[in-house]
């Protein structure tokens, strides 16, 4: 009886553990933690129903992908300021007295355009002194055809009338240094005035003079700078060195206006303390160019073949992915899109789009929460 008692229990122990193994076994295996993404990407809907009702309540609207040409890199801080060769200072020739100012500083000018007259005592004895050397070459002038008519007719031997000739020469060159001094300063000997006049067609920076101020003949009270062209001085990052280079296009942002230009030159060496190189980038002259504002200066490379530009609103991230939507026939689908880069409000895309594609712009968050309630 007994043993036959412990065959029983044994059956029923092994038809217990035939049965757990049997439930083990249909059991799904536990998720991995490396695949959640992935798991979260395989729940997330392809295509979302949107009736157009309902599309119009939630404000979507949709613009067509762009081709980008250009890839923003970075918008690094930057100076405006004009060109070394671009910026000229007007001296005061003379010493002397300012009578009259014409222009203000921030003044657009010509070139020859007058600046300021000065009263000097120095341009009035330099006209004095054109006058007596007007003078001196009348009287050389006449001696000098005198002696030849005598040697001519051999009353004189022809050495007298070489050094009448040379008296002449003489006389000549010495007015005509004196009235070549006289207009170099724009200056009147009979009034003793001169005026300082713009040597460069720009807009003056700095004006110093005022009605009465005196000249000490060495200054330099006007400043102008040429206004066809500026510069934007600034730091490239330590990583962007190497990858921007010189006529890569820049451009900066003032109100309205967009201004492009061209990189000019790019340092090689890096600063310790800023980790950065310098850079210079040729702008065109306009209103918003002034010398001395600082400004954000964005940098593009070439854009690669194919890609396009899309609002920022319009690319989104689900399960870590970076996707846009994309009108179908009765809703959305969601597009897989590569981003290449992103500045001034737009974002460039290597993949998933083509230029003309028709993408979700406005309502990107209300198409957002509908694929996560799916």
């Amino acid at each position: 009886m007994p043993n036959r008692k412990i065959l029983l229990a044994g059956a029923a122990l092994a038809v217990v553990v035939v049965l757990l193994a049997g439930w083990w076994w249909r059991q799904p295996p536990p998720p991995v933690a490396g695949n959640a993404g992935a798991e979260a990407a395989a729940s997330t809907p392809d295509r979302l129903e949107v009736a157009a009702d309902e599309a119009a309540r939630l404000g979507i609207q949709a613009a067509p992908a762009e081709a980008a040409t250009r890839l923003p890199l970075a918008t690094i801080p930057a100076v405006i300021q004009p060109p070394a060769n671009a910026r000229v200072a007007v001296a005061a020739i003379f010493p002397g007295v300012v009578t009259r100012t014409l222009v203000v500083e921030g003044d657009h000018v010509r070139q020859g355009q007058p600046l300021a007259r000065i009263s000097s005592r120095e341009v009035l004895a330099l006209g004095a002194d054109l006058a007596r050397a007007r003078a001196r070459l009348g009287v050389a002038r006449s001696a000098a055809a005198r002696m030849q008519e005598l040697s001519r007719d051999g009353i004189i031997a022809p050495a007298r009338a070489d050094e009448a000739g040379a008296t002449l020469a003489e006389a000549e060159a010495d007015a005509s240094e004196k009235e070549r001094s006289l207009k170099l300063a724009n200056g009147d000997g009979a009034s003793g005035t001169y005026v300082l006049t713009a040597p460069i067609a720009g807009r003056v920076t700095r004006a110093t003079l005022a009605a009465g101020d005196p000249v000490d003949g060495g200054s330099a009270p006007y400043v102008i700078d040429a206004a066809d062209r500026y510069e934007a001085a600034g730091q490239l990052p330590e990583r962007l060195v190497g990858v921007v280079k010189t006529g890569m296009e820049v451009a900066i942002q003032s109100g309205e206006a967009t201004v492009v230009g061209r990189v000019v030159a790019v340092g090689s060496t890096i600063d310790p303390a800023t980790r950065s190189a310098s850079l210079k980038a040729e702008l065109p002259a306009g209103a918003e160019m002034v010398s001395g504002r600082s400004t954000g200066l964005s940098l593009f490379a070439p854009a690669p073949d194919g890609a396009v530009g899309v609002p920022v609103s319009a690319v989104t991230k689900l399960a870590g992915a970076d996707v846009v939507f994309v009108p179908v026939a009765g809703g959305y689908a969601l597009r897989p899109v590569q981003v290449a880069g992103t500045g001034d409000g737009r974002m460039v895309l290597s993949s998933g789009l083509l230029p003309g594609d028709l993408v979700v712009t406005d309502g990107v968050s209300a198409l957002k929460a509908l694929a996560l309630a799916q």
